[in-house]
């Protein structure tokens, strides 16, 4: 009973750190361009299905856990060039509007080119099998993913809270006003930014596949669980997005071996907890 519990908290980790990296780059697009992205999930079902494609063209899972969030990244620097852009000074309804369209299109897409039955991505050859340690086993690609997402994840805090690049993002966050009279160019940083957190969703979506496989609807239900997290960790924070992210993770991973049938619930009871005590997040400000 013991090794389940363990077993269940090690996979939690590692659901949370995916979804760590697709709520980051929600709330870093919100935080500095002040605008709700709900195509969000269609990048990341983007990215599985990148992952797929370049294993058939290349049988190498390592070419697609870098060209897979590559792609997106620069798929979603032309929507933020030529869409995006034109939609920041109006209300978020018409933010919901335009992306859910291009969430809508991307769906679409993924059925017109690889049919609307999913799709299963094999495990890379050198992650197959398990780890033992001791009486306890765990699959090493679950390892990896835990690990590699760790390293990801305080990559992305470097280049948040060590570089100028972080500096004009944070100083955005507050005022884009000031960072534009300071002499930076805005608009180039929206695009790099909208391109940053856009990719890490399609890097989520790479590293879930060989686990989920890709199908053309696993993007609403990744939005919702992405925006859960943003709500628990606060809306604009890193931290938050971590933290946010083990929650939901860990919480969804023992529930369904305690009470299989209420995991989904718990998930939003534990948003709805957070938002009674701290109604901005763990996290989040005013």
């Amino acid at each position: 009973m013991l090794n389940l519990y363990l077993f269940q908290i090690l996979n939690g980790l590692g659901l949370g750190m995916i979804y760590f990296l697709i709520s980051v780059g929600l709330t870093i697009i919100f935080g500095l361009l002040n605008f709700v992205n709900f195509a969000h999930g269609g990048f990341f079902m983007l990215g599985a299905y990148f992952c797929y494609a370049l294993l058939q063209a290349t049988g190498q899972f390592w070419v697609a856990l870098v060209a897979g969030p590559l792609a997106v990244g620069a798929m979603a620097w032309v929507a933020e060039k030529v869409l995006i852009r034109r939609a920041y000074h109006l209300p978020h309804t018409f933010h919901i509007l335009i992306t859910v369209g291009v969430a809508l299109i991307l769906q679409e897409a993924c059925i017109i080119v690889w049919g609307p039955i999913g799709k299963s991505i094999p495990i890379p050859e050198t992650l197959q099998g398990v780890v033992i340690m001791g009486k306890f086993a765990y699959p090493k690609y679950r390892l990896f993913l835990i690990l590699f997402s760790a390293v990801i994840g305080f990559a992305l805090w470097v280049l948040l809270e060590r570089t100028r690049f972080g500096a004009l993002v944070r100083a955005g966050s507050e005022s884009t006003e000031m960072v534009s009279l300071l002499g930076a160019d805005i608009y180039k940083l929206f695009s790099l930014t909208f391109a940053l957190g856009v990719g890490l969703a399609g890097l989520a979506g790479v590293l879930s596949g060989p686990i989920r496989g890709a199908h053309p609807f696993m993007g609403p239900e990744v939005l919702g669980l992405a925006f859960v997290v943003v709500v628990i960790g606060g809306m604009g924070s890193f931290t938050g997005a971590l933290v946010g992210g083990l929650i939901i993770g860990l919480v969804q991973s023992l529930m369904s071996s305690l009470w299989p049938e209420g995991a989904s619930l718990m998930i939003y009871g534990a948003m709805a907890a957070v938002i009674l005590l701290r109604p901005y997040g763990l996290f989040g400000r005013a």
